[in-house]
């Protein structure tokens, strides 16, 4: 227990590096992925066809591939990338994980979007319609705010698949949770207490994600608050 209570503040920090890097990859990937949606369920081939393509490798390849790619394959072109003034952020560990990461969750985001879409009730699109709504105006007051709330539920277990997958960056010598772990359990080989303390940390914050979209899921469904204080009578006996 000795050595637990003494790494703790360094475990706390990388916990709290994770959490910064999930939260700066959740907020641009969702910035990325809206306009990905949009396009992949365009019917247009110019439109579609590169988010495809976009979406279908970020999901379809493994994110240490990923990761590997950008940090250790962007070296390779440090003359482009100089000449353009952006070899000193691709140099950097933090860059390259939160670059990769938000290109991966974006792709992911993309694709739940893109079933949210397309599983808006056509009947409310054409009584907007019927409205005089039409083209980005029928998006941004029908489609998109009823997509957001269908594509909730999945888009929690996202982020949350995110947060968990933060933990291989540490191969890139960033110092997050699983990074700290590994360090002081190689020096003091106390790898059982180490790695199930970082468990436990994973596991709060993980339940603590989930919480917080439980709460928004709820607030942004009106029909589940009124469901629970609506009395339904049947033959004169009340039934909730």
């Amino acid at each position: 227990m000795e050595i637990i209570w003494q790494s703790l503040p360094r475990l706390l920090e990388g916990a709290w590096l994770t959490v910064h890097i999930t939260a700066l990859s959740v907020v641009m990937g969702l910035l990325l992925a809206v306009p990905l949606a949009l396009l992949r369920v365009s019917r247009n081939p110019l439109f579609w066809t590169p988010a495809y393509g976009y979406i279908f490798y970020f999901r379809g390849t493994p994110l240490l591939v990923q990761i590997f790619l950008i940090y250790y394959g962007s070296g390779q072109f440090q003359t482009e990338l100089d000449a353009l003034g952006l070899w000193v952020f691709f140099r950097q560990a933090y860059f390259c994980a939160a670059l990769t990461l938000t290109l991966n969750t974006a792709g992911y985001t993309a694709e739940i979007l893109r079933g949210a879409i397309q599983a808006v009730p056509h009947g409310e699109i054409e009584a907007a319609r019927a409205s005089g709504m039409s083209g980005w105006l029928l998006y941004r007051r029908i489609i998109l705010p009823k997509a957001f709330r269908l594509a909730l539920p999945a888009y929690s277990n996202e982020v949350v698949f995110l947060f968990q997958a933060t933990s291989l960056v540490s191969i890139i010598s960033l110092m997050d949770l699983t990074g700290v772990a590994r360090v002081i359990a190689a020096r003091s080989f106390a790898f059982y207490q180490l790695y199930i303390t970082a468990g436990v940390i994973y596991l709060i914050i993980t339940y603590g994600i989930l919480f917080i979209f439980k709460k928004v899921e709820f607030r942004l469904s009106g029909h589940l608050r009124d469901r629970k204080d609506t009395v339904l009578a049947v033959d004169g006996v009340p039934v909730r």
